[in-house]
């Protein structure tokens, strides 16, 4: 990156940079990042690849893409009552366009669009020690510097495509569920579709695909735990309500478990009697939604015992719906439900009494190879027309781990993360002065209401940044050593719950290579409280420098 692509201002009055912030991404984390720093009087520009806002929700444009997690209307922003207000959501489990329609909402509402480069990748990041700012390069060619970098880039966006022998070479269409085309409808009539992949994205594809191809053949690696969605159109007089209780709503969601909007349950799974248990659990099936894992009783994350009693009803569910016996038992999943990321569904399991449905278990019928015309397994060839890559993402750190920005002494993240993903309170990394991060590695991200999320992190990023710039100080970053207990802290959070004892993308075991780490604060309300009281005591545990100069942005 050249040293020259910033001007200069005269001597012993420090670098000019162009702007105080850049944000990397336009979904809901981006967004409020840029809104909120602007609100304190700091030059913005957010960049993005998509050509539009929405950032995870731009992209994924998969059939039956809809929220998991929380109903409508609590899936949106809660720092300004007018979001609320003036948006009405059609549906309890909105869908992917209801969504960008939402994000577009705001992005027009509040002024967003006039500080954002859309359709721009950047391409690498460097920190230059002595001018205490970030130098980016952009997919346009443009060189830009500024003081701060924000790293909104998702933690559900590095899509992850699998490398299996003579996938290149299959020459019908292709698609990745993370990647979906955005310029026209991908048409499945009269044609053999193969899905690999049974996580989120193919539980919720696979349901619309079948009813609408020739034949879909279902590539499953790994039989997953999924639940009712429960979709239905949202009653207004629940739109009502939720806008009148408001302010209640927002401070429950902050310290509540995973920020859910319902009040969680105090009861123990074995305080109750078997036939109790069914009746609640069968209650909640029928309602939708994942208040049955996360609402019903208060110890399935932390109790083997209790788990099983909610893992063996839904493999009940499966046994009863399937009517194949065979097919059946290759559904049933046998890890602790909920430690992977719980999914929803609009019929998953009913798909497989369909004629023109075959589910090919790869633990039972590896694949082979891929080739021109098809794929073929151990037991024999599956002609295909399309195949859809449901294979998810590189979670958490992936999007990162790609920009793969250049820290103190051009030390590369990549090389910082060899063998462990660590961080300071989960928002800063350490050797990578005035970087910030939203829903990175050890934050609740994933496991916490996200837009919630985003919108305290950030609000924590903010004031850090606003104490640096009126202190005089020129850059900031974890002291040395301070991520080690804060590493040995969020591990003693998981170590309380079960998420550790299953294999995940929440460990990076999906990723072929990448070293496992249950990178994820699981004590979401515990870990905004420590950020607030952090802030409150001055920043221990970062280090500040003050600022060579007159820092400031161009005009």
């Amino acid at each position: 990156m050249s040293s020259t692509a910033i001007a200069s201002t005269a001597p012993g009055r420090g670098p000019a940079y162009d702007f105080d912030v850049i944000v990397i991404g336009a979904g809901f984390s981006g967004m409020h990042a840029l809104y909120v720093l602007r609100e304190h009087g700091l030059n913005v520009r957010v960049f993005d690849e998509g050509h539009d806002v929405g950032g995870t929700w731009n992209w994924n444009r998969y059939p039956g893409a809809r929220v998991d997690f929380p109903v409508a209307p609590y899936y949106c922003y809660t720092f300004k009552d007018e979001l609320m207000n003036e948006f009405d959501w059609p549906e309890r489990q909105p869908d992917q366009a209801t969504v960008l329609r939402y994000l577009n909402f705001v992005a027009d509402r509040l002024d967003l669009r006039r500080d954002m480069e859309l359709g721009t990748r950047i391409t690498g990041a460097a920190y230059d020690e002595a001018a205490q700012c970030w130098r980016v390069e952009t997919s346009t060619g443009a060189q830009v510097a500024a003081q701060f970098l924000i790293c909104a880039s998702g933690a559900l966006s590095a899509a992850n495509t699998p490398d299996i022998p003579g996938i290149k070479t299959f020459r019908g269409e292709c698609y990745h569920t993370g990647r979906w085309p955005q310029d026209r409808e991908v048409d499945f009539a009269g044609k053999r579709v193969a899905v690999l992949g049974t996580g989120s994205s193919g539980v919720q594809s696979i349901p619309i695909i079948a009813r609408a191809c020739q034949h879909l053949t279902v590539l499953q690696r790994t039989p997953q735990y999924t639940v009712p969605a429960g979709n239905r159109p949202v009653d207004p007089a629940f739109i009502d309500q939720a806008r009148a209780t408001w302010p209640e709503i927002k401070q429950r969601m902050r310290v509540t478990p995973f920020g859910s909007p319902f009040i969680a349950s105090t009861v123990k799974a074995m305080e109750h009697t078997p036939e109790q248990r069914r009746e609640i659990y069968e209650r909640f099936w029928q309602e939708g939604g994942f208040n049955i894992v996360i609402d019903t009783y208060c110890d399935l994350f932390t109790d083997k015992a209790a788990n099983d009693t909610l893992a063996e009803f839904v493999r009940d569910k499966i046994r009863s719906i399937v009517k194949n016996p065979d097919t059946a038992r290759k559904l049933l999943p046998n890890y602790l439900i909920g430690t992977k990321r719980q999914i929803l569904d609009e019929g998953y399991y009913d798909t497989f009494n369909r004629d023109n449905v075959t589910l090919v278990d790869l633990r039972e019928d590896p694949i082979v190879e891929f080739h021109a015309t098809g794929v073929r397994t151990k037991s024999g060839d599956h002609p295909l027309d399309m195949l859809v890559l449901a294979t998810g993402f590189d979670a958490i750190t992936g999007s990162l781990q790609r920009l793969n920005p250049r820290g103190r002494g051009g030390v590369s993240l990549n090389e910082r993360w060899k063998s462990r993903f660590n961080s300071y309170l989960g928002v800063t990394i350490p050797g990578f002065p005035n970087l910030f991060m939203v829903h990175g590695p050890e934050s609740p991200g994933v496991l916490f209401h996200m837009p919630l999320g985003a919108e305290m992190e950030n609000e924590w990023i903010c004031g850090c940044i606003l104490h640096a710039r009126t202190q005089g100080q020129g850059a900031v970053e974890p002291a040395p050593g301070v991520d080690v207990p804060w590493g040995e802290e969020v591990a003693a959070y998981a170590h309380q719950t079960l998420f550790e004892q299953t294999e995940s993308w929440y460990t990076g075991a999906n990723i072929e290579g990448k070293h496992r780490q249950f990178a994820v604060h699981t004590a979401g309300p515990q870990y905004f409280a420590k950020l607030q009281e952090v802030a409150a005591q001055g920043y221990p545990g970062l280090v500040f420098e003050p600022a060579r100069g007159a820092l400031r942005a161009k005009a």
